[in-house]
């Protein structure tokens, strides 16, 4: 493999799959709080795992995006430095996407990170982003300001097959009731999900899913973590930034964003071209399956994407410890 920086991360593949078992640490943790109803418990459950996982690597990592500011997250928060020393790279991480979805025993949540050569992924505000994520066939003809029958035909005529075979995924929202419309009248079909669009933008960019177009407003964050695993998949992923008030739209500015009507490209979101993406189910969903417990086994299922292109997916099989006895 062709040398493109310091370091092994990334010029040795099979070492980035090290980063798998900070995904299935997570997954892990906050699957034994699967439909129990607290949703705080299993994201703390899995911070404290995927914190664990990341101080034991040989890196010298910076969280750019992650619980949030220092004064609101005890680990984790966005400046952190983590492992044990080594290449410097910078970490985006959701150590639960979808914690509404773990709460209630809904499919779909993933414990996701992304990690890039320093200064690679866009340290996104806390706010709302517009998306639009599509896989590789499609990737040159859609564009965020299109309207949205044209972008459905654009991918219609992409993949070759008639637009009521197109499967768009939308949050469930107040706020998409125009885009559902408009999406209904081009004539394409809707999946409608109540949390989680980083699974459901990577599911545009995996052949099988079922799943070739998603769009809509969510977590600007998220959409950065979704379009590094897009950018190495060869698909399109464009956002804009949408404040939900001054406050946010003080701080995006503050941050740099400058003009916060432009529109964000794939390579404004993730620079670099040295990319490692990986998540692992927490509950099934498009993209992997949930944990599985057995004995005193448990079974993991991850993605894990590397800007070479290569799609890995990796079952896993854990020992849990001595089962107890009892009476």
């Amino acid at each position: 493999m062709a040398r493109t920086m310091a370091g092994t991360v990334f010029n040795h593949p099979v070492h980035s799959l090290d980063f798998v078992k900070v995904t299935e640490s997570a997954a892990l943790a906050a699957s034994r709080w699967m439909g129990r109803g607290e949703r705080d418990a299993a994201d703390g459950a899995a911070v404290e795992k995927m914190r664990e996982a990341l101080g034991d690597m040989e890196i010298s990592g910076r969280i750019v995006i992650g619980e949030g500011e220092r004064d609101e997250a005890p680990m984790l928060f966005i400046g952190e430095e983590v492992g044990a020393g080594g290449e410097e790279v910078d970490i985006a991480v959701d150590p639960v996407e979808g914690t509404n979805l773990v709460a209630n025993g809904l499919p779909n949540s993933i414990a996701v990170m992304a990690i890039s050569e320093r200064g690679g992924l866009l340290h996104a505000p806390d706010s709302y982003m517009k998306k639009l994520a599509v896989g590789p066939k499609s990737a040159p003809y859609v564009h965020i300001d299109a309207p949205v029958r044209e972008n459905l035909e654009a991918v219609a005529n992409a993949l070759e097959k008639p637009i009521n075979d197109v499967c768009v995924v939308i949050l469930d929202r107040p706020r998409h009731a125009e885009l559902i419309k408009e999406v209904r009248e081009a004539g394409a079909r809707i999946r409608l999900i109540s949390d989680g669009d980083v699974d459901a933008c990577i599911a545009t960019a995996i052949d099988n899913t079922g799943i070739h177009v998603a769009m809509g407003t969510g977590g600007a964050p998220e959409g950065v973590l979704a379009a590094a695993a897009i950018k190495c998949l060869g698909g399109n992923f464009m956002g804009r930034l949408q404040p939900r008030n001054q406050e946010e739209a003080d701080r995006a500015v503050a941050m740099g964003f400058g003009d916060l009507n432009r529109v964000l490209e794939i390579d404004d979101l993730v620079k670099s071209d040295n990319v490692i993406f990986c998540a692992s189910g927490i509950t099934d969903g498009d993209l992997v399956r949930g944990v599985r417990f057995f004995g005193n086994q448990a079974r993991t299922h991850s993605i894990h994407v590397h800007s070479g292109g290569t799609v890995r997916f990796i079952e896993s099989i854990h020992r849990l410890g001595a089962r107890p006895t009892g009476r």
